[in-house]
């Protein structure tokens, strides 16, 4: 049967493709699919076991029953569709999100908003490169919404920036809103924690003198 292989971020520039369709046997997993893409390309030996898998837009064990025309997305550690999250390459503003969660009901809106740091450890950082898989991210933005709503009655909305970005420049909002101070602040602060956790958004560091990718380290 056939199956497509997506490659994002240090996979994909160790394939040296972003996409591609395999032929793998009958009643293959996902564990399979990730052998093959190895013997294909083997380059992404070397970072074989650091890699989570999805099948569908679901994260996915290796033994995870693969079938005909599945979509097995090779994720990298990561850096770190629903209502209005977004994630793009235009330049992101706080008040946005704060408008789509604040409302009567709620007594508290809390924002969390990320920069571009220029410097990382002590290396000077000139660039940060995000790139990410964004049907998938969406889908985890929404979960984090809802377990926010069921643990803490809070909204939350989530913006998140691709492509280049300088020092300095905002490369994700969240906003949370909830009846009471302490709930929006937990909410908000679940957020960004299992956004940088389980969203497949990756970013590269450029430094004068080279690039790393964050979570791989190189």
């Amino acid at each position: 049967m056939r199956v497509t292989i997506l490659y994002f971020a240090a996979a994909r520039e160790r394939a040296g493709t972003a996409s591609e369709v395999l032929e793998v046997r009958d009643g293959a997993t996902a564990g399979d699919a990730l052998a093959a893409a190895c013997a294909r390309h083997p380059p992404l030996q070397a970072v074989a076991q650091k890699l989570r898998l999805a099948v569908d837009r679901e994260f996915a064990t290796a033994g995870h029953a693969l079938r005909d025309g599945s979509e097995v997305a090779l994720i990298p550690p990561v850096s770190g569709g629903a209502g209005g999250h977004r994630i793009g390459p235009g330049v992101l503003s706080p008040d946005a999100p704060v408008r789509e969660v604040a409302g009567a009901d709620c007594g508290a809106v809390v924002t969390f908003v990320g920069t571009v740091r220029a410097d990382n450890h002590g290396k000077r950082v000139v660039r940060l490169e995000y790139e990410a898989y964004p049907e998938m991210a969406l889908r985890i933005f929404d979960h984090i919404a809802t377990q926010a709503r069921e643990k803490w009655a809070a909204r939350v909305i989530i913006h998140h920036r691709v492509g280049a970005l300088e020092p300095g420049e905002i490369s994700v909002v969240i906003a949370a809103a909830a009846p009471h101070r302490a709930d929006a602040f937990d909410a908000c602060r679940h957020a960004i924690e299992a956004l940088k956790k389980d969203a497949p958004i990756w970013k590269r560091e450029l430094y004068p003198d080279g690039s790393s990718w964050v979570g791989l380290g190189s």
